[in-house]
């Protein structure tokens, strides 16, 4: 009897997978390229290079854009993709307060205000997960509109010290009080959907 083994199978398999394989991934590869430039981007913003870290975030910005894109147009969404992106935006919102904190940008009761929203509700999806069967947590429409006007306003303050302009200047307490109003709401309006979760 004889066998015979086609040789031709590892290349059509390569050929027909790999290209698909690597598309889904490229949202990630994106994602993953923005949590690459968030320490870039807080210190610049320690060292006092403004103008560098602007022009860094306006580079994170382009690449939340384009992953989003790809994801929505080609249905490239993955699970490691619905981790990744919140993740990455989390990281570069905290790192980028904190080091405006750091370099006196803001006061620092606003970024102790900001950290410890995420921290209150870290801590509630920790407990949810030891005490309750709940597994996932959406982010609410409240909790979206806080991220908004957080990385708002973090441009704006980037934007002020890069150029001290009369409009930026203006800008900045407005920023600070939307800041504060959207992330004690949002905290709020997560402690009550943990509340009646947990009920």
């Amino acid at each position: 009897m004889r066998f015979s083994v086609s040789t031709s199978w590892p290349t059509a398999w390569c050929t027909r997978w790999y290209p698909e394989i690597l598309l889904r991934h490229l949202p990630n590869l994106f994602t993953l390229l923005r949590l690459a430039l968030t320490p870039f981007i807080a210190l610049a913003i320690v060292d006092q290079r403004f103008r560098d870290a602007l022009l860094l975030c306006m580079l994170a910005g382009v690449t939340d854009g384009i992953d989003g894109k790809l994801a929505r147009r080609f249905h490239w969404q993955s699970r490691a993709g619905a981790i990744l992106d919140p993740l990455a935006d989390k990281a570069l919102l905290m790192l980028v307060f904190i080091s405006l904190g750091i370099a006196w940008a803001v006061p620092r009761w606003l970024v102790w205000l900001v950290v410890g929203r995420d921290a209150l509700i870290l801590l509630m999806a920790v407990c949810a997960l030891a005490l309750t069967k709940i597994r996932e947590f959406p982010p609410s429409w409240w909790g979206k509109v806080s991220t908004t006007v957080q990385l708002c306003s973090a441009v704006t303050f980037i934007a002020a010290r890069a150029w001290p302009h009369p409009i930026f200047g203006a800008l900045v307490p407005l920023g600070i009080g939307l800041t504060a109003a959207a992330t004690i709401w949002s905290g709020l309006h997560y402690a009550w959907l943990g509340w009646r979760a947990v009920r």
